[in-house]
């Protein structure tokens, strides 16, 4: 049981499951409120996941060793990501 553990998380498959998760919320909630006219706005969690899913791609790449410009670049967009989900959060205060 712990090869194949090893072997999910050394070639990044463990990985590109939680990617098809995360993808799988977005689009769960996207239905959502678009059908329906409820659940939250997608400008409320999109950012959100959008810096989530781009740090699991960042760990994707250093599992399976990608160069570290794909690593950087990643990190980069979580982080612009991450930017965006607080200046939005911040300006709905009261």
């Amino acid at each position: 049981m712990l090869d194949g553990l090893a072997a999910a998380f050394g070639s990044g498959r463990i990985v590109d499951g939680i990617t098809a998760l995360i993808v799988a919320e977005a689009l769960c909630l996207l239905i959502w409120h678009c059908t329906r006219g409820g659940g939250p706005a997608p400008a409320k969690f999109l950012p959100n996941l959008a810096a989530g899913l781009a740090l699991v791609l960042a760990l994707r790449a250093a599992l399976t060793h990608a160069s570290w410009p794909w690593i950087a670049l990643a990190l980069a967009a979580s982080g612009v990501a991450h930017a965006i989900d607080l200046r939005m959060r911040l300006r709905r205060r009261p």
